[in-house]
C-alpha cells in the first residue's frame, strides 16, 4: 500500500478547471469568459510591443550573465515598482521609508507580506490576529492567509448584490466594528471579481475608520493602468492612504499590465513610518523569502526594470496599457448596449459603473449553468466574466445568450 494512500484528492482550481472543459468543448460558437488574462479582439495572448523591444534588448547585452540576484530582488526593479505604485514625488520615498521584496507574482506578494504579518504583526507568531477580505474576494486571498497561519479570516461587507454595486455601509460598518488593529485586505482598483471600487470620497471614508481604528491596510495592486489607462488614477487610494500617514504593505503584480503572467513578476512594497522600521521589516523579509525561493527569477523582473526606468520605454508601456484598458472599456459599453437593446430585463448600467478587467453580471448560478450547458458560454459560477473574453465578433452571440439565460431561467 502506497503511504500517500490516505491523501485525499484535492478539487480542481475553479477557473482553471472551466478552462478545460472549454478546451474540450466542440462547439464552434462557444467563448471563454473565464480566464483571468488579456485577449485581443482576435481572442489571442498579446505580447506588448514594448516587451518585444525589450526582450530583444536584454538578449542583446552581452554583459548579462545567469549569477544569481540578491535574495530580495533586483534592487532597480524594485525600487522602480515602489515609485510606479506610490508617484515619483512620494515623500515617502524621499525620507528612505519605503522598500520592496520582488516576489513570485502578485501571489508571492501576498504570501511574503502575509508571513511577515504572522510572524511579526501584534507580537511573535500571533495567529489570532483577524485578517478581513472582501465579500467576494479573489479566491487565492483566502487560502494564501490560511496556509500563512492565521486561523481567523472574516469577510467585509463589499458587494450588494440586490443593487449591483458597493455596500458602502455594511463596509464601513465592518470596519468600526472589526477588532482594532485587525488587518483589511484592500483591492487597489479593479475589484476582483466584482470590478466594483469605492470613489474617491468612499475611500476617503474608508481610510478616516481605519486610521482611528488602528486597522492594518495590505493592498493587492493587480491592476495598476490595465484598470482606467492612467497609472495615477488607478494608484489614488494607494497614494491618499500614505498621505494619511499609513504604514502598510502592497502586493503588486506585473502579469496584466506588463502581459507577463508565467514569468511570475511581482513586488511586495512596504511603507513604514520611518527608515529604521524599514530596515528591520526588511532584514525580516529576507528571512522569509531565503526558505521560500531563496532567490527570485531575472528574466521578467529585467524586463519591467529596463521599462520602467527608461523614460522612453515607460511611456510606450503606457501607451500598450492604455490599448489594453481602452478594449475593456469599448466592451462595457457594447455589451451594456446589446442588452439594452435586446430589452433584457434588469438594469445592466453596472456593467459600465465597473472597472478592469472583471464584471459581476448579476446572473445566478442556474443561469450561469444554462449559458455553459446550452449556449457553451463559458463564466465562473459567480457570474463573473472577463471582458477580454468578448470581442466583435463574439459579443452578439453572447449578448443574446444571456438574454435568454435571464429570460428562460430563474
Amino acid at each position: 500500500m502506497s503511504i500517500f494512500s490516505d491523501v485525499p484528492l484535492a478539487p480542481p482550481v475553479a477557473v482553471f478547471k472551466l478552462t478545460a472543459d472549454f478546451r474540450e468543448d466542440s462547439n464552434p460558437q462557444k467563448v471563454n469568459l473565464g480566464v483571468g488574462a488579456y485577449r485581443t479582439d482576435d481572442c489571442q495572448p498579446w505580447v506588448l510591443p514594448v516587451v518585444k523591444k525589450v526582450e530583444r534588448m536584454i538578449v542583446e547585452d552581452g554583459s548579462l550573465n545567469h549569477e544569481y540576484l540578491p535574495i530580495l530582488g533586483l534592487p532597480e526593479f524594485r525600487s522602480a515598482s515602489s515609485m510606479v505604485a506610490l508617484g515619483n514625488d512620494s515623500p515617502a520615498i524621499k525620507e528612505n521609508r519605503v522598500g520592496g521584496v520582488q516576489a513570485l507574482g502578485g501571489t508571492g506578494a501576498l504570501r511574503i507580506g502575509a508571513e511577515f504579518l504572522r510572524r511579526w504583526y501584534n507580537g511573535v507568531n500571533n495567529t489570532a490576529t483577524p485578517v478581513y477580505v472582501s465579500a467576494p474576494t479573489w479566491e487565492n486571498h483566502n487560502s494564501v492567509f490560511a496556509d500563512a497561519g492565521f486561523k481567523d479570516i472574516r469577510p467585509y461587507h463589499y458587494w450588494d448584490a440586490a443593487n449591483r454595486g458597493l455596500d458602502l455601509a455594511g463596509l464601513l460598518d465592518d470596519l468600526e466594528k472589526a477588532p482594532e488593529r485587525s488587518i483589511f485586505l484592500l483591492h487597489a482598483c479593479a475589484h476582483n471579481p466584482t470590478g466594483t471600487d469605492p470613489t474617491q470620497d468612499e475611500w476617503k471614508k474608508i481610510a478616516e475608520i481605519m486610521k482611528r481604528r488602528n486597522l492594518f491596510a495590505f493592498f493587492d495592486s493587480a491592476y495598476q493602468g490595465f484598470a482606467s489607462g492612467n497609472l495615477e488614477k488607478d494608484a489614488w487610494a494607494i497614494r491618499y492612504f500614505v498621505s494619511e500617514g499609513f504604514e502598510l504593505f502592497i502586493a503588486q503584480s506585473y502579469s496584466k499590465n506588463f502581459g507577463l503572467y508565467n514569468e511570475r513578476v511581482g513586488n511586495l512594497t512596504l511603507v513604514a513610518q520611518d527608515s529604521e522600521s524599514l530596515s528591520r521589516t526588511l532584514s525580516q523579509m529576507e528571512k522569509i523569502v531565503r526558505t521560500t525561493w531563496s532567490n527570485p527569477p531575472s528574466q521578467g523582473a529585467r524586463i519591467v526594470s529596463k521599462t520602467l526606468n527608461c523614460p522612453e520605454l515607460f511611456a510606450e508601456w503606457k501607451g500598450n496599457v492604455k490599448t489594453m484598458a481602452e478594449r475593456v472599456l469599448l466592451m462595457r459599453d457594447q455589451l451594456k448596449s446589446k442588452l439594452q437593446d435586446l430589452g433584457t430585463p434588469g438594469t445592466w448600467d453596472h456593467i459600465t459603473q465597473q472597472i478592469g478587467m472583471f464584471s459581476f453580471t448579476g446572473l445566478n448560478p442556474k443561469q450561469v449553468e444554462y449559458m455553459i450547458k446550452e449556449k457553451h458560454v463559458y463564466l465562473m459560477a459567480s457570474g463573473r466574466i472577463n471582458m477580454c473574453g468578448l470581442t466583435t465578433k463574439n459579443i452578439d452571440y453572447v449578448a443574446q445568450s444571456i438574454h435568454d439565460a435571464v429570460t428562460k431561467v430563474q
